[in-house]
């Protein structure tokens, strides 16, 4: 009987501790399944953002929010944001800089210089940054009512510490430093963003919607932002790797490349460049380039047909030459300096061209000469 006893108590305390362990195992599995089931039941919207970060790519940024006009000024936390958001950072041009110390000034949507005088920029000093060029953004400094981006380096190179270090040898003779020559020749530009009296308190993607008209923060190559420059007509023809007449230079460049030959030729007083592509026995084109403009088309077919294209077929925005001079009238103040007298009416004021029609004057009529001074032996006449 007695090792019967022990068998059965030995045999429960066993038994118990089985449930016991049993019990344990279920609750264990339970807290593992519970962070499963959770992730599981969440929303798959919120777990793609958990796991893609809550900031969306450049790409598919929403249009950002207007800079409202009482806005306050920009705060210290909001300045440091946009330096380190917009520095060292890598972007495509939508116009074309000029090289040199002028750069570009942005308010409301509005570059300047534009039109002719960005050209006599360009023709003078050369351009620095083309459309769909890329861009570096090497420097920002934001004062009182502009944000300054300095783009590849700036047009003013700035040295640095340890170039200002002079080392003298014996009688204090200096020993010049090795330098970088090219750091005398800056090749970069700059971009000023103004605004009406100070910097208004704005996020990085407002700053960015306030940039797209100069500067894509979008564009994934350099051909894609250079597209988005060019009219719609001609952003076919270079997609489809075509030429049309009153295209540039660079629109050529972009849809067929560069020519592999080149020929410069004189048509009466006017000079052009024949561009060749293609050679026999395949289809021949011959792109005529006046100045920077495609002024005639010629294709010579492989079964010998000529086809001529000699009329414009895109017109492209030209400077507008009159734009200072417009400008001039405007900004004449009310009370300039005039020749007019008080209340004449300007229409009946005398003209320049006037005057060139007036017969001139007629000649005076000769006057008897003096009498000269009596010499010897000549008598005086009575007074």
């Amino acid at each position: 009987m007695y090792p019967a006893l022990v068998y059965r108590d030995i045999m429960a305390a066993i038994g118990w501790s089985m449930e016991r362990l049993r019990g344990f195992a279920l609750l264990f599995a339970a807290l593992l399944l519970i962070p499963g089931t959770l992730v599981c039941g969440q929303n798959p919207d919120a777990a793609k953002s958990t796991a893609a970060g809550s900031t969306a790519p450049d790409s598919q940024v929403p249009l950002a929010q207007p800079v409202l006009p009482g806005a306050p000024h920009m705060s210290k936390q909001t300045r440091f944001e946009i330096i380190r958001d917009f520095e060292t950072q890598l972007v495509y041009s939508r116009t074309t800089f000029p090289m040199g110390s002028k750069g570009l000034k942005l308010q409301d949507g509005t570059t300047t210089p534009n039109g002719h005088a960005l050209q006599q920029l360009i023709a003078l000093w050369g351009p620095s940054i083309r459309p769909g060029d890329p861009a570096h953004i090497s420097f920002v400094r934001i004062k009182d009512n502009c944000i300054h981006f300095d783009l590849n380096g700036g047009a003013i190179k700035r040295k640095k510490w340890y170039q200002h270090i002079e080392i003298s040898g014996t009688g204090g003779t200096p020993v010049p430093l090795s330098r970088d020559e090219s750091a005398d020749n800056p090749h970069g530009s700059y971009l000023d963003v103004y605004f009406d009296k100070y910097v208004p308190e704005l996020s990085p993607a407002q700053l960015r919607a306030l940039l797209f008209p100069v500067l894509d923060f979008n564009a994934k190559n350099k051909e894609q932002a250079y597209l988005d420059t060019v009219p719609p007509k001609v952003k076919e023809a270079i997609q489809a790797h075509r030429v049309l007449v009153g295209m540039n230079t660079e629109m050529v460049l972009h849809a067929k490349g560069k020519a592999p030959k080149k020929v410069r030729e004189k048509d009466g007083d006017t000079e052009y460049e024949e561009w060749i592509y293609g050679e026999p026995p395949a289809d021949v084109d011959f792109v005529r380039i006046v100045g920077d403009e495609v002024v005639r088309i010629e294709t010579m077919k492989i079964g010998g047909e000529k086809i001529v294209r000699t009329e414009k077929e895109v017109i492209l925005p030209k400077p507008d030459q009159d734009t200072e001079a417009k400008k001039e009238e405007q900004d004449r103040p009310a009370n300039a300096p005039s020749l007019r007298r008080p209340g004449e009416d300007p229409e009946n004021a005398p003209k320049p061209s006037d005057r060139m029609n007036q017969t001139p004057p007629a000649a005076p009529q000769s006057a008897p000469n003096p009498p000269s001074d009596p010499g010897p032996g000549e008598m005086v006449g009575q007074r």
